[in-house]
């Protein structure tokens, strides 16, 4: 009890109790078993019990005002405000003794001189076994029924969303593998070509001058590829419509083939006036074997690159992947939230398509938020992906970062319909789900508002009109209880409301 409860004893009258729902069907010596071990309390304004703290006492409103609150995010938000008689708050799972935590998961206060039904917990729980013993099988029953079935589904859910996640992982490895696969067969065919070239040349009439030049010629060639402009459609077609004729004009054979490379290496009609004036003199077949030596050239610049590019992407998905699954990581550490929400990004871009456009609003200057990074990867997974099925797979995917007060604040917006306002209050609800039977389970947003608001004591919460739908993640910077014990004790808890109405 706190200090604002008064220390004379409040008369209790068992048909007074009679009046309130919660004991309208007791018999006459049950009220009087109430009476007689509980007692009736009169409470100034002001605090009455602290959430966290071991909970000792039930309580019932027989007449006044309560208000009843939850930490999240740092701040305290105000949960239910009533004057409803027979509302009850306190130690009310003491009948599920050690099963559950024995502690205050809310704080709450009066407002106004109130009076209650006061009953010690342990007199309570044994209450609760006594009289009720049928019904308080089946509210366990319930109560870890529930518990166990949100386990096991969302650890479902978890295998479908890693098998979808592997699939896509696969599919985007499988383009870039490929295509290095591909280039490096073209490239030992290119490299081919140059050997029998050269062995052509070396037959013809060089001056150790014009040899010395055209490899000189090869090693811009080379050099030039690196550096080759990028031109639109229309400017490439045109080039290569030049290049071509002034090949055919030149006495080269299928110069058309061989345009299209030239251009895509930034080359013009210049450079090969300057091949055409250094072989000058040395013949058409050995004019022509130059021009593919230096096509061969370009070619295999231009596969090498191509190869170092896929390889490139390969790594860059192995490290997305592994940033996502927080591989070899620490479960609790202090991360750059930037480079959580664009591994998750990574991993979802097949699923977000190419007719999503992704716009990343990010504030570079928010400092590292201390978290469980894998669950908080799962937490924008979930996001992204109703986004992404609201919009149907057409709009635009917003997120955004900015710093708001002490906390670490993300956004996750879509372009769909939005979520309707009777329903917004039922979204993190478990097993809620707006999608159509088998499409959804409805404990994605559950599990994210467990690992934000109870792992990370953060907040989650939802803005929505039409077309502008934002999912408003806030992570503190500085947490109470960083360490990872004290973290993972906070989240395997059930947070469960403690204010009760008819």
């Amino acid at each position: 009890m706190t200090d604002n409860a008064e220390s004379a004893d409040v008369i209790c009258d068992p048909q007074e109790l009679r009046t309130l729902f919660l004991f309208e069907r007791l018999d006459d010596e049950q009220l009087a078993w109430l009476c007689r071990d509980g007692r009736m309390e009169t409470f100034e304004p002001g605090l009455v019990f602290r959430e966290g703290e071991p909970a000792t006492c039930f309580y019932v409103l027989m007449e006044g005002e309560v208000v009843l609150t939850k930490q999240s995010g740092g701040e305290e938000i105000e949960l239910v405000r009533t004057s409803h008689r027979g509302s009850y708050a306190g130690a009310w799972t003491a009948y599920m003794a050690d099963k559950v935590d024995q502690s205050y998961s809310n704080s709450f206060y009066i407002t106004e001189p109130s009076r209650f039904y006061v009953l010690d917990a342990a007199i309570f729980a044994q209450m609760m076994q006594e009289w009720f013993p049928m019904a308080l099988h089946l509210l366990e029953g319930v109560f870890f029924g529930n518990r166990n079935s949100n386990e096991i589904i969302g650890q479902r859910e978890r295998l479908l969303a890693l098998g979808s996640l592997s699939a896509g992982l696969t599919h985007e490895l499988n383009n870039p593998a490929s295509a290095a696969v591909r280039a490096t067969s073209a490239l030992r065919e290119r490299v081919a070509g140059m050997r029998h070239k050269l062995k052509m040349m070396a037959h013809g009439k060089f001056t150790p001058d014009t040899l010395e030049a055209l490899v000189q010629l090869q090693e811009e060639a080379a050099t030039q590829v690196a550096k080759a402009p990028t031109l639109t459609p229309l400017e490439t077609a045109d080039r290569e419509d030049e290049l071509g004729d002034w090949l055919d004009e030149h006495g080269i054979a299928n110069g058309w083939d061989i345009a299209p490379t030239f251009v895509q290496a930034g080359f013009d009609i210049d450079w090969l006036e300057r091949v055409a004036g250094t072989l000058e003199g040395c013949g058409s077949n050995v004019f022509e074997g130059a021009i593919r030596w230096l096509n061969y050239t370009v070619e295999t610049e231009l596969l090498m690159n191509e190869i170092t590019d896929s390889t490139t992407r390969v790594s860059s998905l192995v490290n997305a992947a592994k940033q996502y699954s927080q591989m070899d990581r620490a479960p609790f550490q202090v991360v750059d939230i930037h480079e959580l929400l664009k591994s998750t990004l990574v991993m979802l871009a097949r699923k977000i398509g190419d007719d999503i456009t992704v716009v990343k609003d990010f504030d570079r200057t928010l400092p590292q938020v201390p978290c469980y990074a894998a669950e908080l990867n799962q937490v924008w997974t979930n996001l992204i992906d109703n986004a992404v099925g609201a919009m149907q797979g057409r709009g635009t995917l917003t997120v955004r970062t900015y710093r708001e007060n002490d906390c670490a604040v993300v956004e996750i917006g879509d372009t769909g319909p939005g979520v309707p306002a009777e329903l917004r209050h039922r979204i993190f609800e478990p097993f809620f789900t707006t999608k159509p039977v088998g499409e959804g389970t409805g404990l994605g947003l559950d599990i994210s508002f467990r690992i934000v608001a109870k792992k990370h004591g953060g907040d989650i919460r939802v803005e929505s009109v039409p077309g502008d739908t934002r999912f408003i993640v806030r992570l503190p910077l500085d947490p109470p209880g960083r360490s990872a014990a004290v973290a993972e004790a906070v989240g395997d808890s059930v947070v469960q409301s403690n204010l009760g109405g008819e």
